[in-house]
Protein backbone atom coordinates (compact mmCIF):
# COMPACT_ATOMS: atom_id res chain seq x y z
CA UNK A 1 0.00 0.00 0.00
CA UNK A 2 1.51 3.70 -1.01
CA UNK A 3 2.18 5.53 2.11
CA UNK A 4 0.65 9.14 1.70
CA UNK A 5 3.40 11.85 1.82
CA UNK A 6 3.10 15.00 3.89
CA UNK A 7 3.12 18.42 2.34
CA UNK A 8 6.51 19.11 3.46
CA UNK A 9 7.82 15.83 1.96
CA UNK A 10 6.20 16.63 -1.42
CA UNK A 11 7.08 20.22 -1.42
CA UNK A 12 8.26 20.52 -5.24
CA UNK A 13 5.48 22.99 -7.25
CA UNK A 14 3.90 23.43 -3.39
CA UNK A 15 2.46 27.24 -2.68
CA UNK A 16 4.84 28.88 -0.07
CA UNK A 17 4.34 28.40 3.82
CA UNK A 18 2.74 31.51 4.98
CA UNK A 19 4.40 32.58 8.19
CA UNK A 20 3.77 35.68 10.05
CA UNK A 21 6.46 36.24 12.94
CA UNK A 22 7.68 39.25 15.41
CA UNK A 23 9.92 41.64 13.66
CA UNK A 24 12.52 40.45 16.83
CA UNK A 25 12.95 37.31 14.98
CA UNK A 26 13.92 38.30 11.24
CA UNK A 27 17.52 37.23 11.45
CA UNK A 28 16.71 33.98 12.99
CA UNK A 29 14.03 32.90 11.69
CA UNK A 30 15.60 33.86 8.20
CA UNK A 31 18.07 31.41 8.74
CA UNK A 32 15.81 28.70 10.57
CA UNK A 33 13.52 28.97 7.25
CA UNK A 34 16.64 28.16 4.73
CA UNK A 35 17.81 25.19 6.85
CA UNK A 36 13.94 23.98 6.53
CA UNK A 37 13.74 24.52 3.16
CA UNK A 38 16.86 22.36 1.96
CA UNK A 39 15.19 19.94 4.18
CA UNK A 40 12.25 19.65 2.88
CA UNK A 41 12.22 21.46 -0.11
CA UNK A 42 9.03 23.67 0.83
CA UNK A 43 9.90 27.67 0.84
CA UNK A 44 8.55 29.89 2.66
CA UNK A 45 7.11 33.14 2.84
CA UNK A 46 8.14 35.56 6.01
CA UNK A 47 6.51 38.36 6.62
CA UNK A 48 7.56 40.49 9.84
CA UNK A 49 6.27 42.96 11.96
CA UNK A 50 4.44 44.12 15.12
CA UNK A 51 3.04 40.98 16.50
CA UNK A 52 -0.23 43.21 17.41
CA UNK A 53 -0.67 44.62 14.25
CA UNK A 54 0.26 41.19 12.28
CA UNK A 55 -2.70 39.35 14.66
CA UNK A 56 -4.86 42.60 13.32
CA UNK A 57 -4.04 42.06 9.78
CA UNK A 58 -4.49 37.67 10.28
CA UNK A 59 -8.10 38.78 11.76
CA UNK A 60 -8.99 40.83 8.80
CA UNK A 61 -8.55 37.84 6.73
CA UNK A 62 -4.70 37.98 5.87
CA UNK A 63 -3.90 33.92 4.96
CA UNK A 64 -1.09 33.35 7.41
CA UNK A 65 -0.58 29.62 8.19
CA UNK A 66 1.90 30.22 11.12
CA UNK A 67 2.34 33.43 13.59
CA UNK A 68 5.10 33.57 16.06
CA UNK A 69 4.17 36.54 17.71
CA UNK A 70 6.63 38.09 20.52
CA UNK A 71 3.80 37.53 22.97
CA UNK A 72 1.27 34.79 24.19
CA UNK A 73 -1.38 37.13 24.49
CA UNK A 74 -1.72 37.75 20.58
CA UNK A 75 -1.77 33.66 19.53
CA UNK A 76 -4.11 33.66 22.62
CA UNK A 77 -6.30 35.73 21.14
CA UNK A 78 -6.49 34.14 17.72
CA UNK A 79 -7.55 31.13 19.23
CA UNK A 80 -10.22 32.45 21.64
CA UNK A 81 -12.02 34.26 18.41
CA UNK A 82 -15.70 32.94 18.10
CA UNK A 83 -15.44 29.84 15.42
CA UNK A 84 -11.14 29.92 15.16
CA UNK A 85 -9.42 27.45 13.71
CA UNK A 86 -5.98 28.80 15.12
CA UNK A 87 -3.99 25.92 17.57
CA UNK A 88 -3.35 26.04 20.95
CA UNK A 89 -0.36 28.48 21.40
CA UNK A 90 2.99 27.34 22.22
CA UNK A 91 5.78 28.36 23.68
CA UNK A 92 8.71 28.50 22.06
CA UNK A 93 11.75 31.36 22.78
CA UNK A 94 12.31 33.42 25.28
CA UNK A 95 13.53 36.57 25.21
CA UNK A 96 14.35 39.94 27.70
CA UNK A 97 14.74 43.74 27.47
CA UNK A 98 17.94 45.28 27.20
CA UNK A 99 18.65 49.61 26.91
CA UNK A 100 20.32 50.46 23.93
CA UNK A 101 22.52 53.70 25.34
CA UNK A 102 24.58 56.69 23.74
CA UNK A 103 28.09 56.52 25.02
CA UNK A 104 27.44 59.83 26.19
CA UNK A 105 25.47 58.87 28.69
CA UNK A 106 28.24 56.28 30.09
CA UNK A 107 25.52 53.90 31.57
CA UNK A 108 25.37 50.82 33.66
CA UNK A 109 22.87 48.91 35.19
CA UNK A 110 22.98 50.26 38.52
CA UNK A 111 22.62 53.62 37.03
CA UNK A 112 19.92 52.97 34.36
CA UNK A 113 16.72 53.95 36.57
CA UNK A 114 18.22 57.31 36.94
CA UNK A 115 19.17 58.11 33.19
CA UNK A 116 15.65 57.17 32.50
CA UNK A 117 13.87 59.50 34.50
CA UNK A 118 16.42 62.10 33.95
CA UNK A 119 14.29 64.67 31.89
CA UNK A 120 17.37 65.26 29.55
CA UNK A 121 17.59 61.93 28.03
CA UNK A 122 15.31 60.70 25.06
CA UNK A 123 13.82 57.40 26.15
CA UNK A 124 12.68 55.66 23.39
CA UNK A 125 10.09 52.65 23.46
CA UNK A 126 8.20 50.84 20.50
CA UNK A 127 4.23 51.43 21.17
CA UNK A 128 2.39 49.58 23.36
CA UNK A 129 -0.82 47.10 22.25
CA UNK A 130 0.69 47.21 18.27
CA UNK A 131 3.96 45.68 19.57
CA UNK A 132 4.66 43.73 22.92
CA UNK A 133 7.72 45.05 23.23
CA UNK A 134 6.01 48.42 23.91
CA UNK A 135 3.79 46.30 26.42
CA UNK A 136 7.50 44.80 28.20
CA UNK A 137 8.43 48.38 28.78
CA UNK A 138 5.27 49.77 30.45
CA UNK A 139 5.51 46.34 32.37
CA UNK A 140 9.19 47.58 33.41
CA UNK A 141 7.69 51.28 34.25
CA UNK A 142 5.77 49.44 36.70
CA UNK A 143 8.46 47.65 38.42
CA UNK A 144 10.17 51.44 38.64
CA UNK A 145 7.27 52.27 40.42
CA UNK A 146 7.88 49.80 42.91
CA UNK A 147 11.45 51.03 43.64
CA UNK A 148 10.73 54.88 43.47
CA UNK A 149 6.74 55.76 43.57
CA UNK A 150 6.31 57.87 41.04
CA UNK A 151 8.42 56.45 38.30
CA UNK A 152 5.45 55.11 36.31
CA UNK A 153 3.97 58.39 35.66
CA UNK A 154 7.00 60.21 34.56
CA UNK A 155 8.09 57.56 32.41
CA UNK A 156 4.60 57.11 30.91
CA UNK A 157 4.90 60.73 30.42
CA UNK A 158 8.24 61.37 28.64
CA UNK A 159 8.40 57.50 27.05
CA UNK A 160 8.69 58.38 22.94
CA UNK A 161 6.89 55.70 21.08
CA UNK A 162 9.42 55.26 18.36
CA UNK A 163 8.62 52.18 16.52
CA UNK A 164 6.07 49.05 16.33
CA UNK A 165 2.48 51.67 15.41
CA UNK A 166 1.06 51.92 11.91
CA UNK A 167 1.89 55.68 11.86
CA UNK A 168 5.95 55.08 12.51
CA UNK A 169 7.80 55.98 9.62
CA UNK A 170 9.60 53.34 8.00
CA UNK A 171 13.82 53.77 7.82
CA UNK A 172 15.64 54.03 4.82
CA UNK A 173 15.93 51.36 2.44
CA UNK A 174 18.88 49.38 3.75
CA UNK A 175 19.04 50.79 7.20
CA UNK A 176 17.75 49.15 10.31
CA UNK A 177 15.07 50.87 12.35
CA UNK A 178 17.00 51.08 15.42
CA UNK A 179 19.89 52.45 14.20
CA UNK A 180 18.32 55.11 11.89
CA UNK A 181 16.60 55.91 14.97
CA UNK A 182 19.88 56.44 16.95
CA UNK A 183 21.98 58.10 14.68
CA UNK A 184 19.16 60.46 13.75
CA UNK A 185 19.08 61.16 17.45
CA UNK A 186 15.44 60.88 18.21
CA UNK A 187 16.33 58.80 21.50
CA UNK A 188 19.55 58.26 23.53
CA UNK A 189 18.61 55.11 25.71
CA UNK A 190 15.77 52.76 24.06
CA UNK A 191 14.54 49.99 25.04
CA UNK A 192 13.92 46.85 23.04
CA UNK A 193 14.56 43.28 23.15
CA UNK A 194 18.42 42.32 23.91
CA UNK A 195 18.96 40.36 20.93
CA UNK A 196 17.74 43.31 18.71
CA UNK A 197 20.25 45.60 21.45
CA UNK A 198 22.99 43.06 20.36
CA UNK A 199 22.41 43.41 16.39
CA UNK A 200 22.51 47.39 16.62
CA UNK A 201 25.92 47.37 18.35
CA UNK A 202 27.11 45.45 15.16
CA UNK A 203 25.65 47.96 13.01
CA UNK A 204 26.83 50.88 15.68
CA UNK A 205 29.89 49.54 17.87
CA UNK A 206 29.73 52.75 19.85
CA UNK A 207 26.17 51.43 21.61
CA UNK A 208 26.26 50.13 24.82
CA UNK A 209 24.15 47.32 25.10
CA UNK A 210 22.97 47.99 28.92
CA UNK A 211 21.70 44.58 31.22
CA UNK A 212 18.66 45.41 32.38
CA UNK A 213 18.66 45.32 36.81
CA UNK A 214 16.86 41.87 38.03
CA UNK A 215 14.84 43.91 40.20
CA UNK A 216 13.61 45.77 36.56
CA UNK A 217 13.79 43.11 34.57
CA UNK A 218 11.15 41.96 32.59
CA UNK A 219 11.04 38.23 30.83
CA UNK A 220 9.31 37.81 27.02
CA UNK A 221 7.70 34.85 26.40
CA UNK A 222 7.36 33.70 22.80
CA UNK A 223 3.92 32.12 21.35
CA UNK A 224 3.56 30.38 18.53
CA UNK A 225 0.57 29.36 16.92
CA UNK A 226 -0.50 27.35 13.52
CA UNK A 227 -3.85 26.75 11.60
CA UNK A 228 -5.64 23.81 12.82
CA UNK A 229 -5.43 20.95 10.29
CA UNK A 230 -2.59 22.43 8.48
CA UNK A 231 -0.21 19.94 7.79
CA UNK A 232 2.44 21.67 6.69
CA UNK A 233 2.09 24.46 9.17
CA UNK A 234 2.38 22.21 12.09
CA UNK A 235 5.50 20.51 11.09
CA UNK A 236 6.99 23.59 10.37
CA UNK A 237 6.22 24.55 13.98
CA UNK A 238 7.73 21.38 15.12
CA UNK A 239 10.73 22.17 13.25
CA UNK A 240 11.06 25.66 15.36
CA UNK A 241 10.67 23.29 18.58
CA UNK A 242 13.56 21.04 17.26
CA UNK A 243 17.06 21.24 18.36
CA UNK A 244 18.31 22.31 15.50
CA UNK A 245 16.49 25.56 15.17
CA UNK A 246 16.60 26.20 18.73
CA UNK A 247 20.32 26.33 18.62
CA UNK A 248 19.77 29.10 15.83
CA UNK A 249 17.54 30.85 18.05
CA UNK A 250 20.25 30.84 21.00
CA UNK A 251 23.00 32.13 18.56
CA UNK A 252 20.97 35.17 18.21
CA UNK A 253 20.56 35.50 22.04
CA UNK A 254 17.04 33.78 22.47
CA UNK A 255 16.42 31.96 25.29
CA UNK A 256 14.77 28.06 25.19
CA UNK A 257 11.53 27.77 25.91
Amino acid sequence: MAHAQSPAASAEGAAPLRVYAAGSLREALTEIARVYESRTGLKTQLTFGASGLLRERIEKGEPAQVFASADTQHPQRLHSMAGSTWAQPTLFVRNQLCALAVPALKAEPDRLLDLMLDPAVKLGTSTPKADPSGDYAWALFRKADALRPGAYAALDAKALKLTGSPETPPPPPGRSVYEWLISEGRADLFLTYCTNAVAVQKELPRMSVVQIPAALQVSAAYGLTVRGGDVAAGEFAGFLLSASAQEVFRRFGFGAP
